[in-house]
């Protein structure tokens, strides 16, 4: 990734990888819509595999050292 002041740029490569991934950072092109493509990554994953979001933030939180807050459960 580029950067070139708020501008943002991914080499073709950068792009695919991360389409193996589920993320479209195609046209991508400011911090805020980097943004917008994990959001929508995230919510898409919560929706169809929950427990692999679970997965990945408990990973996330270990290689920062910080702890997750309680787990909510939805009541209907």
């Amino acid at each position: 990734m580029l950067r070139a002041g708020n501008a943002l740029r991914f080499t073709p490569d950068e792009i695919e990888a991360f389409r193996k991934l589920g993320l479209d950072f195609d046209g991508a092109r400011t911090q805020d819509d980097i943004d917008q493509a994990l959001a929508q990554w995230a919510d898409t994953l919560n929706d169809e595999r929950p427990d692999l979001l679970e997965k990945i933030a408990v990973e996330m939180a270990k290689a920062r050292s910080i702890t997750l807050p309680a787990r909510l459960t939805r009541v209907r």
